[in-house]
């Protein structure tokens, strides 16, 4: 079978005989893969024209709802994925992580588009003020980039390493070409195969080369992104192509580190956090045979702990079956091919000269269902370098496979010291009960990790444990990690947008932002707010409602209701050396109050109140003040109905502005309400 490289918005031969890809469990050759005459620089520009251009229309609300369409069609398809995962090695645990890891990511990233507008683009902050009587303002808004995000990927998650990241790029309204690992490419392409049958995604959103992708730098240009998952030496080369510095192209390098974790001084053996431990490092030397970017190179432990680390640890890989994943009882498959087994080997080796191997053998282990000779299979391989300090290879070379070395510690500051000696990793662990020395590891520690863990028995049961990036949180590291950042919620998404700081008068950048700024024209409407629906209301729509004043029956009534007596409302004589020259209303009477005067109570569209965003009390009130509210339309953020029977609605934010007989601001706040729509198909 010949891998199909999709371009153009269809599937096409690579030239010539191309690279054969192997089972690594049999040995037995499953495909060729070759990209040889495909048009790197028209493939770029057939995603800046055709799927850029489809993408940047679409609102992040459609784009969620897109991904969370095209996440529910592949999950219904999963079984399709294992199997052919099962020919990388890797057993249904490792592919449950690739495969519904992957896919969970697009779930993820689609429930994500709540956090942002129905809009193209995205409001960044808050305005600025940039005069004295406030009629220029600026702002900050952020669009989709107008090129495509080309992503170079590792062999170890064929279908995560592309998931992770398109979800991403996709809800930034920004389209991809991806290139996976050649060796493992062949799952790649099945899953593409489906998402192109699906035909959710628009045309460009999505290209694959299966083959080479040598030369495709040569064609950036500065709307464009690249991505890197991978080795170290081979990031730093693509970092340095003089493309991306012509163009001023951004690179993200997510490079494999020499991750650790650490046991507390408080973890000794017969206690939960000892055991956790003992488990966490076995599964991260075993789950994907130790291929994996954030797997634990070094273990470090208290010098008094190591021989019982070491038969603990032992005992445990003597539980790990090797063999062909899709045999009962195995719990460890392979690396993905040969060429890795040699690479392993190698740098096992080389770590040898200054460490001790405690358990396993590069050469004499069993392998259960399988041909040991055909198959990439290795023993899982555990070392001791009692002198970390001095022999420091173990902080230099990686062995990417299942390999894994304890070093003794004596205190905390000689553990910090060697998780630095990495030169920065993408995570960081430690188990222990103890608080307070995990908030001073961490602090001391963090410099030179992208993500740390702290291991207990309060998190056990619900920990996603040391090698598993969520989401929504950042997946990157300092130094030999890359020095990058992907993922992490709303933080990856911004990756792929252009911030421009806009000027204008409070107006303008209203009309722009569709979004009110304080200033603005507002618009006083004779029909309150309340009586529209969700379409018929403005960005600035205004009602200026009736005026109250403050007495100090208000304020007694309300310590009654509320039960706040706090001294400031309520005793006069205790006001000597504070702010206020008389008995002040509560802060959240005058918000109540003015409640009251904006609410039109009448049943109309507005549902409900749905919350409050923010408030701020900016002037005291004192008994005998007059206040009147400027209530001004501010957002509007349209919501998707859930079902048949559901109403449609939309989330309108409005500006509660509370100002007292001089037209000063005593009180700000941004109200939530859902308004009912016209249409409600």
């Amino acid at each position: 079978m010949k891998l199909q490289n999709y371009a153009l918005g269809q599937w096409i031969d690579g030239q010539g005989e191309g690279k054969p890809l192997y089972n690594a469990i049999s040995g037995d050759v499953i495909a060729t893969a070759s990209s040889a005459g495909l048009d790197f620089g028209e493939m770029l520009n057939y995603g800046r024209t055709e799927g850029s251009k489809a993408l940047r229309k679409m609102t992040f609300h459609e784009r969620g709802r897109m991904i969370k369409e095209l996440a529910l069609y592949l999950l219904e398809r999963k079984e399709l994925f294992y199997k052919t995962s099962y020919q990388t090695g890797a057993t249904k645990v490792d592919s449950w992580i690739d495969i519904e890891g992957g896919i969970g990511n697009l779930f993820a990233y689609s429930s994500l588009r709540r956090q942002f507008p129905d809009e193209t683009y995205y409001v960044d902050g808050d305005h600025i003020p940039l005069s004295k009587k406030g009629s220029f303002i600026g702002h900050h808004i952020m669009v989709p980039k107008q090129g495509v995000a080309v992503h170079i990927n590792a062999f170890n998650f064929p279908i995560w390493g592309m998931l992770e990241k398109t979800a991403v790029n996709w809800l930034a309204g920004v389209p991809a070409v991806v290139k996976p690992a050649t060796i493992t490419s062949y799952l790649t392409e099945v899953m593409v195969r489906e998402i192109d049958k699906s035909g959710i995604l628009p045309p460009g959103a999505l290209q694959l080369i299966c083959g080479s992708a040598n030369g495709i730098l040569d064609h950036v240009e500065s709307q464009d992104i690249v991505t890197f998952t991978g080795s170290a030496s081979t990031g730093k080369m693509l970092k340095a192509h003089p493309r991306l510095l012509e163009e001023a192209v951004p690179f993200n390098m997510e490079a494999d580190s020499l991750n650790c974790s650490i046991l507390g001084a408080d973890a000794t053996p017969g206690t939960p956090e000892f055991d956790m431990f003992i488990k966490a490092v076995r599964n991260e030397m075993t789950v994907k045979c130790g291929q994996k970017c954030t797997a634990i190179r070094r273990i470090m432990v208290p010098e008094h702990l190591v021989e019982d680390v070491q038969i603990a640890l032992g005992s445990q890989l003597a539980k790990t079956v090797i063999g062909d994943p899709q045999v009962e009882g195995v719990r460890m498959g392979s690396l993905a091919g040969k060429s890795q087994v040699d690479e392993v080997r190698s740098k096992v080796e080389q770590l040898a000269q200054e460490q001790r191997i405690v358990y396993g053998d590069l050469d004499n282990f069993d392998v259960t269902g399988a041909n040991k000779e055909k198959g990439a299979f290795i023993s899982p391989i555990l070392m001791v370098n009692d002198n970390p300090f001095t022999n420091t290879a173990v902080h230099e070379v990686e062995a990417f496979g299942p390999v894994s070395t304890i070093m003794p510690y004596k205190n905390l500051d000689e553990a910090v010291e060697l998780a630095r000696m990495g030169k920065g990793s993408l995570v960081c662990s430690m188990v222990t009960s103890d608080d307070e020395l995990a908030r001073e590891f961490t602090l001391e520690a963090a410099t030179h990790h992208g993500r740390i863990l702290i291991l207990n028995r309060d998190c056990e049961r619900e920990s996603t444990g040391h090698g598993s990036p969520m989401p929504m949180l950042t997946h990157g590291g300092p130094g030999r990690a890359g020095g990058g950042e992907e993922m992490g919620g709303k933080r990856g998404v911004m990756h792929y947008l252009q911030r421009t700081a806009i000027q204008g008068s409070p107006t303008t950048i209203s009309r722009i932002t569709n979004v009110y700024q304080p200033g603005a024209h507002q618009n006083v409407t004779d029909v309150h707010v309340f009586r529209k629906h969700f379409e018929e209301l403005n960005i600035g729509d205004t009602v200026i409602t009736a005026k109250h004043t403050v007495s100090d029956a208000d304020i007694v009534n309300f310590a009654n209701v509320s039960g706040d007596n706090f001294y400031a409302h309520m005793d006069a004589t205790s006001l000597e050396g504070t702010i206020f020259e008389q008995r002040v209303a509560h802060g959240y009477f005058v918000l109540s109050k003015a409640a009251g005067l904006f609410v039109d109570a009448k049943k109309g569209p507005v549902l409900l109140n749905y919350g409050l965003d923010e408030c701020r009390f900016t002037k005291p009130v004192y008994p005998g003040m007059t206040i009147g509210v400027r209530f001004t339309v501010k957002e509007k953020i349209g919501q998707e109905k859930r079902s048949e029977d559901d109403i449609a609605k939309g989330i309108v934010k409005f500006l509660v502005d509370v100002y007292d007989e001089t037209g000063e601001t005593v009180a700000l706040a941004t109200i939530l309400t859902m308004v009912k729509k016209l249409d409600q198909n």
